[in-house]
């Protein structure tokens, strides 16, 4: 339980520091953030239910008011924007990508975080993102698609590098990677 709670705590952390990290812009001009490459690295490493508690824990602490999203945001306010459903998503995202993980033990590694990070950590996610952007910003949902799909190719990047990271971290220790146990 120790041990689970101080996985949960750091993940949790790390989703935090990413947002530490300055937006860059891709060749359209588009800013892209490094937090949902967290919130994939959650699921891929920890696993559904610890990769979604650990998302679920960041997403309470912005709630509250601490200022952890990329740009110092934080506070129930955020609910009334328009990426409040991509917010909300992140556990849920983490849990996805986690349990896709657990599911595809038997493929090889790469292939399974990217897979699982696809499905879990892009198409999962912005299924709250598009209701939030509908409800919250009045858009149709050909809008909100047209609206997300410009960070489509940074969200691959953040597959990418996920699948980097947790291939590394198996190759060099692979009990590490929970969501293959």
């Amino acid at each position: 339980m120790e041990k689970t709670s101080v996985l949960v705590a750091l993940f949790a952390a790390l989703i935090a520091v990413l947002g530490l990290v300055p937006a860059f812009p891709l060749a359209s001009g588009v800013p892209i953030t490094a937090q949902s490459l967290g919130v994939m690295l959650c699921g891929t490493i920890l696993g559904s239910k610890k990769g979604g508690l650990a998302a679920l824990l960041f997403i309470l602490l912005t709630l509250v008011g601490l200022p952890l999203l990329a740009g110092g945001r934080g506070g129930i306010g955020l609910l009334a924007g328009a990426s409040a459903g991509f917010i909300v998503g992140f556990p849920l995202a983490a849990y996805i990508t986690g349990w896709l993980m657990e599911k595809t033990k038997s493929v090889d590694i790469q292939i399974s975080v990217a897979l699982s990070s696809i499905v879990g950590g892009i198409v999962v996610l912005y299924i709250p993102g598009l209701i939030g952007m509908m409800i919250n910003a009045g858009m149709s949902l050909n809008a909100a698609i047209v609206a997300v799909s410009v960070y489509l190719p940074g969200d691959i990047l953040k597959v990418t590098l996920a699948t980097i990271v947790t291939s590394a971290i198996f190759k060099a220790r692979p009990e590490s990677i929970i969501a293959r146990h």
